[in-house]
């Protein structure tokens, strides 16, 4: 019996997309070209038997806040995927051994902000507040497809709420930077350095337009929703999801390569794959992929519009990223020991350091001070290591993309003539992480009992949407955001092409573990 929707796929976009179209009674087939589904949702053992690492993503705050939770929550938990979560879901750690540790308690955080410097838990309370008056049109425009008559009668209904001139000021402020947002208020440098290094986790800097809105946002849903993991590793999310779309008669295929989308007469009716099977779509065609992919690989070039292909030819990807998983025979000896109850924190020079670190990266270097990013799974979910021992999930996400190596800020690291990350630059890099780890953590370097690297090469590798390395589907600029990504054509999901979507991280609204853009087209579709 052929599907109802095709989806090209298997990542948390694609995964939402077909849950949801099967609870509303639609037959959808995944087809997943890796050995293990899930896209950047995998459990490994890397290092050793019994350490179960979350291979690239980890935290589900996006996830767990989406509208879509509120159907699939208790529809995946029938599956066995149960949450866990922590009240201190984030940390800063300054090289000199100064911390600030970030609570789901707002009043708690005010008064830990103000001990800091006076004035800045003020600062955080207006900031939280600000986006609690703006909740509305913010999630609204998020959540909700953006070339719809529902956006029209939003921003309308807030027209008239605020005054034509109210609405303007509130896109303008929009559009501000995390840095002037930082450096005008709050005092603190420990302050700034809590908040600075969240803007990496949505593809920007400090410096880039939109970045202090995202900000709040990011540290508002942690305050909200705190640093949920999956129990027993992120692929539980990935096998209940499976699950449930096999109970509402889908189905999940993965080692099966889509080598061309089947296009008739202006229409996406199935897939190609390699060796040549033809699946039929009844419905439609939904593709979780870049444009790279889409309009490159998957598509017939005479099907495509001249001026798609420009666009998707014009669009551009992001910085790279690597991973560390190290696994450790005890826990960390943190300088402050409730730092080893945090979800995930950031060692970082402050709103500086982050600044610098990304011009390096963008300039082809590897920075010299990069943000570190720990997360500490054991923290929440002890299942995932054998007893007494601990798992350190770091992230650098400050990086040049494979191909783009052109020096190492510290004039350290011996760079290939080509740019490409080799295993020597992966594993030197890594050294210089962990090093800098060790000085704040004095068991750091006698507790490491197996180590695992990942770099921006090896990325690409894992997954062909991961562009070069690039975790977020593409550059998170202004110019490729909002009714910009992937290109501003209104359609929202759907393509030029009649019944082809095109979901995923690189359209609206953007990467993350919320799934909105698979949500989206299955409204569309349902």
């Amino acid at each position: 019996m052929e599907p109802d929707v095709v989806i090209v796929g298997s990542g948390i976009n694609a995964l939402v997309c077909g849950a949801m179209l099967g609870l509303r009674g639609k037959r959808v087939l995944l087809l997943e070209r890796n050995a293990l589904a899930g896209g950047c949702i995998r459990t490994e053992e890397l290092t050793l038997p019994g350490f179960r690492h979350d291979t690239l993503s980890t935290l589900y705050p996006l996830f767990v806040t989406a509208p879509h939770f509120a159907e699939l929550g208790p529809a995946l938990a029938r599956h066995g995927v149960r949450f866990v979560n922590t009240d201190t879901p984030t940390a800063t750690l300054l090289p000199d051994g100064r911390a600030f540790i970030f609570r789901t308690d707002r009043s708690a955080n005010a008064a830990a902000f103000d001990v800091l410097a006076p004035g800045d838990g003020d600062a955080y309370r207006a900031a939280m507040a600000e986006i609690e008056r703006g909740a509305p049109l913010i999630f609204g425009l998020l959540g909700n497809a953006l070339w719809s008559w529902r956006t029209v009668r939003l921003l309308a209904g807030e027209a008239r709420r605020r005054g034509l001139a109210g609405l303007a000021r509130f896109f303008g402020e929009a559009m501000g930077s995390a840095r002037d947002w930082l450096a005008g208020a709050f005092r603190s440098p420990v302050s700034r350095g809590l908040f600075a290094p969240w803007v990496l986790h949505v593809g920007l800097s400090p410096e880039s337009a939109a970045s202090a809105l995202m900000n709040r946002l990011v540290l508002f849903s942690l305050e909200q929703a705190g640093a949920p993991m999956v129990a027993g590793g992120s692929d539980r999310i990935v096998a209940g999801f499976r699950a449930l779309i096999e109970e509402c008669g889908g189905e999940l295929r993965t080692g099966t390569d889509v080598e061309r989308i089947l296009v008739e007469r202006g229409r996406a009716t199935g897939v190609i794959l390699a060796g040549g099977e033809t699946i039929r779509a009844r419905r439609a065609v939904v593709a979780s992929v870049t444009p790279t992919q889409l309009y490159g690989r998957l598509l017939p070039r005479h099907a495509v519009p001249p001026e798609t292909q420009a666009d998707a030819a014009r669009f551009r990807y992001g910085r790279g990223e690597m991973q560390i998983h190290l696994a450790l025979s005890e826990p960390p000896a943190w300088p402050d020991p409730t730092l080893g109850k945090v979800a995930m924190l950031h060692l970082t020079d402050g709103l500086d350091g982050v600044s610098q670190a990304v011009n390096e990266a963008e300039r082809g270097l590897l920075p010299q001070q990069g943000t570190i990013v720990v997360a500490q799974p054991i923290a929440l979910d002890p299942s995932r290591a054998p007893e007494g021992r601990w798992i350190f999930w770091i992230q650098l996400q400050e990086l040049p993309r494979d191909g783009e190596l052109r020096g190492d800020a510290a004039g350290e690291i011996e760079i290939p003539a080509d740019g490409r990350w080799t295993e020597a630059v992966r594993e030197a890099y890594a050294d210089r992480i962990v090093a800098r780890l060790s000085a704040l953590i004095p068991n750091l370097d006698r507790s490491i009992l197996g180590r695992h690297v990942i770099s921006p090469a090896d990325l690409a590798r894992l997954n062909i949407n991961l562009v070069d390395g690039d975790p977020y589907g593409g550059l998170c600029s202004i110019d490729q955001f909002m009714l910009w990504r992937p290109f501003a054509t209104p359609g929202n999901h759907r393509t030029p092409i009649d019944r082809l979507y095109h979901i995923g991280a690189s359209t609206h609204p953007g990467p993350g573990l919320g799934g909105m853009s698979g949500y989206l087209a299955a409204a569309d579709l349902a």
